[in-house]
């Protein structure tokens, strides 16, 4: 099972990575202002992994492909890397839907 990791920026921003058994990242958060919101921010992509109609499928100007999960609400809670291919991006958004329901959290 994956796991979501709690990061404070030197900003002093608070930021969550979702990661893979393996330790590869596989989705990444906006800065928030409270560890709360950022907590929040994780509640709610646990919420959303399941539904495919919250993945945003793109392709960044330089050809590569990821991927934004949004909330109920249309915001983004998460972008993912970038991937080569765009089966690489599917398999990057079916890593979400496993991973991060049942993820644990930590702090880094």
């Amino acid at each position: 099972m994956g796991k979501f990791v709690i990061k404070t920026g030197s900003n002093g921003q608070y930021y969550f990575s979702l990661k893979a058994d393996n330790g590869q990242k596989i989705l990444a958060s906006e800065g928030y202002t409270t560890k709360a919101a950022c907590q929040n921010g994780i509640d709610s992509v646990k919420a959303n992994a399941k539904d495919d109609s919250k993945y945003d499928k793109k392709t960044s100007s330089n050809g590569k492909y990821y991927f934004n999960l949004k909330a109920s609400n249309g915001q983004i809670i998460g972008t993912s890397e970038m991937y080569e291919t765009s089966a690489g991006r599917d398999n990057g958004i079916e890593s979400v839907k496993s991973n991060a329901p049942g993820a644990s959290v930590v702090e880094e």
